[in-house]
């Protein structure tokens, strides 16, 4: 830990996690990738790793290369909803990993079997209800995601979302959406959270595997430049406004293209078709949201892989208008938790 962060207030987040900076690298796929997590870990905040991309196999070597990168605690995110989650939240279990993060799903049993050994639970929210339901099964802490956040988020702002959750729970908040420097963690302390996930920032700093290209249209563009849409995978998401993102979200796909996309989701998390198939038959509620996964991965690989915004599509929150550089994490992390101590000296002429 470096001398800046010792300034840092501790909170129920850090003490909880063994961490030493509120500040929380979320799973994204093709993006919070060992190198990314344990970056994150070894500056002081906690890293956790997406599954969502990745096989069983694929998993356990992650989690023991993040191992070989840090002694810090980390994570392992799993959204239970989509093919193959369920099977890696069991090496998550296996492997025993501090931290394991969960998302649209029931996730009861992924915290008997953590805290087994001893590991906590975050469970992802949009809603008081879903809060509530996550606090009553053990979770131990809330990722509470609001309207601003890349990707999935809620329909609600941070600035409302954050306060009401935190109000309503005994567990500790994690703010999502919204924050990507020292005056947004110091906001969402002051909302009620005690630490901040900051999807977006991390990703554009020079440990992280987006492409350059990306990292730069990011750094180029405002907080304007994004689409908020149903129309894209499925769930209500953010990305970034472009030529290709405008079409991609202008419309939804009629159900006949929605069966014949749903089949390639088998491909892109290598699962056997008939098991997506036997998904489609036992959730016939789900199979457009399938199909729409389907479809969107290999526009998200385009845009974050191989940087091409022409072919892809690039989940990123209003954030993007705060984010004016690329720095390494631990630059990111000593300059967070530096401003964030004189934002504290600062604000106490208030209170004189």
């Amino acid at each position: 830990m470096s001398d800046s962060q010792e300034c840092i207030m501790k909170t129920r987040i850090t003490e909880l996690l063994g961490i030493d900076v509120p500040l929380i690298l979320p799973g994204m796929s093709w993006i919070s990738t060992p190198q990314l997590v344990a970056a994150v870990s070894n500056a002081g905040g906690l890293g956790i790793l997406a599954s969502g991309p990745l096989t069983p196999e694929e998993t356990r070597a992650s989690i023991r290369e993040i191992r070989s990168l840090t002694d810090k605690p980390f994570g392992v995110g799993v959204t239970l909803l989509m093919p193959g989650a369920k099977e890696n939240a069991e090496i998550a279990l296996e492997e025993q990993v501090p931290v394991i993060n969960f998302s649209l799903g029931k996730g009861d049993w992924l915290v008997k079997r953590a805290h087994e050994y001893g590991g906590k639970v975050i469970a992802t929210v949009v809603s008081e209800k879903h809060a509530l339901s996550a606090q009553s099964i053990g979770a131990d802490a809330l990722l509470v995601t609001g309207h601003e956040a890349a990707a999935h988020g809620g329909d609600v702002t941070s600035l409302v979302l954050v306060p009401s959750i935190a109000s309503k729970v005994e567990i500790p908040v994690i703010a999502t959406g919204g924050f990507a420097d020292a005056r947004g963690l110091m906001a969402a302390l002051s909302l009620g959270a005690e630490a901040v996930a900051m999807g977006s920032r991390f990703a554009t700093c020079k440990d992280s595997p987006l492409h350059n290209k990306v990292k730069e249209t990011v750094v180029s563009k405002t907080e304007q430049e994004t689409i908020y849409s149903k129309n894209f995978d499925g769930l209500w998401a953010r990305v970034m406004k472009t030529p290709r993102s405008v079409k991609e979200t202008k419309r939804p796909m009629n159900l006949i293209l929605a069966g014949i996309e749903a089949t390639k989701a088998a491909k892109i998390v290598k699962q056997p078709v008939w098991k997506i198939m036997l998904g489609m038959l036992v959730m016939l509620d789900k199979i457009k949201l399938l199909a729409y996964f389907g479809a969107s991965v290999p526009r998200l690989q385009a845009a974050t892989i191989d940087g091409d915004l022409d072919k892809g599509v690039q989940f990123i929150g209003q954030t993007q208008g705060l984010i004016e550089d690329i720095p390494t994490v631990q630059q990111l992390v000593d300059r967070i938790t530096s401003e964030a101590k004189a934002l504290q000296d600062a604000n106490n002429r208030f209170f004189s």
